[in-house]
């Protein structure tokens, strides 16, 4: 069974009624599928559904964590 959480929810910086949202999300893609970290973004948080969403598999984000910081350092 497909149960999600919201972790945070970020003003989005480029909109001024927008959104960035990190939530788990257990089983996906259905029974017994690996948990992810699901990032959604809304250029209006009145919406339904997010603009862009990205689903994270946990096993890997140790590894996105750290690219996203080493980005951050070269902007």
């Amino acid at each position: 069974m497909k149960k999600s959480k919201i972790v945070k929810e970020i003003p989005l910086a480029s909109a001024e009624n927008g959104v960035i949202t990190v939530a788990t999300v257990e089983e996906p893609y259905g029974e017994e599928s690996a948990p992810v970290v699901s990032v959604g973004i809304w250029l209006n948080k009145e919406n339904e559904e997010p603009d862009w969403k990205v689903h994270l598999p946990v096993d890997n984000l140790d590894e996105v964590i750290a690219a996203l910081q080493e980005a951050k350092k070269t902007l």
